[in-house]
């Protein structure tokens, strides 16, 4: 025995038929495309960046070529007077702190510890030139950027000394 579909059940299964193609049709609205957008073709590489020539500066040349003579100077002094104090540390190795032997020695190491701030305010100088120029959008000027080099090595140079020395000495 068969039985026959319902009007009811038949009516249902046209309903649910109807909305299930519903579902398939194409949709109105447009949406972004999931494809790769023009800008993300280019790449992720850093652009090229061309760099800026510092144009000379007689100005700023003449300062350095003072500053330069001004860092000799000072080297040489302190290469000096280095030498002096190096003498009577040695002499003051086995005196007892407070002797005259150790103030002489630390009298010297003080006025190596002159020498090496006035070129640490030579470093400041170059520093606050560049600083400067870079607060202008000015360039690097090679010629600033060398006679820091070389002052702050020279800062450093005199600082290892005076610690050398020092640490030769007994400490009070």
């Amino acid at each position: 025995m068969k039985h026959a579909p319902t009007p009811r059940l038949a009516s249902f299964a046209a309903v649910l038929v109807a909305l299930a193609t519903a579902a398939c049709s194409a949709d109105t609205n447009s949406y972004p495309s999931l494809g790769l957008r023009p800008v993300e073709k280019l790449g992720f590489a850093e652009p090229e960046v061309k760099t800026a020539v510092a144009a000379p500066d007689p100005a700023l040349d003449k300062d350095l070529a003072a500053i330069t003579g001004k860092l000799a100077a000072i080297s040489t002094s302190f290469a000096r007077d280095a030498g002096k104090a190096e003498t009577l540390a040695r002499s003051a190795r086995g005196a007892a702190v407070g002797s005259d032997a150790w103030i002489a020695a630390q009298s010297a190491l003080a006025g190596l510890d002159d020498w090496r701030a006035q070129s640490s305010s030579l470093v400041t100088d170059i520093e606050a030139r560049a600083t400067d120029r870079a607060a202008k959008l000015q360039p690097d000027y090679p010629a600033l950027a060398a006679i820091r080099a070389k002052a702050q090595a020279e800062t450093d140079r005199q600082t290892a000394t005076i610690a050398r020395i020092q640490a030769s000495m007994p400490s009070a």
